[in-house]
């Protein structure tokens, strides 16, 4: 694994293949099978809360952007728990709250900032652009006013997919390594950037799980939710070479071997 040269103390980014990608998603469905039960039931509480924030009044379209990355990093917790080999809990889904909350909710408040300010820019081009084709008139206005609309929404999902590269591994680095909110989602866009391949197809092949998971009346995604986190966890460990060390095994003769 190659490694990219990093002024402070932090997990290095490195080089991830394509192929690991898929191989990220079966250690995902592996961590998830070894304890079934107790993950869909994680799976339902973190959904069911992500939902009731969504209809808070006047603030559930805020809230829900900050919470995600605590109820991530809980999730996170609970994988890293059965990879040690220890039991997984449904309270493992609120680590995150009782070990991080201020750094992991600055996360979800630099989302929810992203995310307006990715939408206020798409609106000012589409806004500008209908303006225009307005004060033209015509069909050349028409035509005007819609390709600016076009180019508002690919605008916006350009940001979005930067944003959403920012935010993949902060969650982990936040509650796994103790990095500063702002390093790690910079961190994060670094390593997604330096790997851009890879997390091309891994989020191909997202979307393609995320629309199976949606086909029965979307209780797929009780499943695909800890399916993730393990995924998450696996790509973390790879891409910033986190694995624990493995334990020395000492000898009869009190030699290391």
């Amino acid at each position: 694994m190659t490694r990219l040269p990093h002024p402070h103390n932090h997990p290095v980014p490195g080089t991830v293949t394509p192929a690991q990608a898929l191989q990220w998603l079966a250690t995902g469905w592996r961590l998830f099978m070894k304890n079934p039960g107790v993950w869909l039931l994680q799976s339902a509480i973190f959904i069911v809360i992500l939902a009731a924030l969504g209809f808070v009044p006047f603030i559930g379209w805020a809230v829900t952007p900050v919470a995600l990355p605590v109820l991530t990093a809980g999730m996170l917790s609970g994988a890293q728990a059965l990879e040690r080999g220890e039991a997984l809990r449904v309270d493992h889904l609120f680590d995150g709250l009782r070990r991080h909350a201020g750094n992991l909710l600055m996360v979800g408040g630099f989302h929810l900032l992203g995310t307006l300010l990715a939408a206020l820019i798409a609106a000012a081009i589409g806004g500008s652009a209908m303006l225009t084709g307005m004060l033209v008139g015509a069909f050349a206005g028409m035509g005007m006013a819609a390709g600016g609309m076009m180019f508002g929404v690919l605008v916006f999902t350009v940001l979005w997919a930067l944003l959403m590269m920012a935010l993949w591994f902060a969650p982990a680095l936040v509650m796994l390594h103790d990095v500063a909110p702002l390093e790690a989602m910079k961190l994060s866009a670094q390593a997604c950037f330096h790997n851009l391949l890879t997390f091309i197809v891994l989020a191909a092949m997202l979307y393609v799980l995320v629309w199976v998971a949606m086909l029965p009346a979307g209780l797929g995604m009780l499943v695909l939710v800890p399916v993730l986190a393990g995924a998450l966890l696996e790509a973390w460990q790879d891409t910033f070479h986190a694995r624990p060390a493995l334990p020395v095994l000492v000898r009869d003769d009190g030699q290391a071997r």
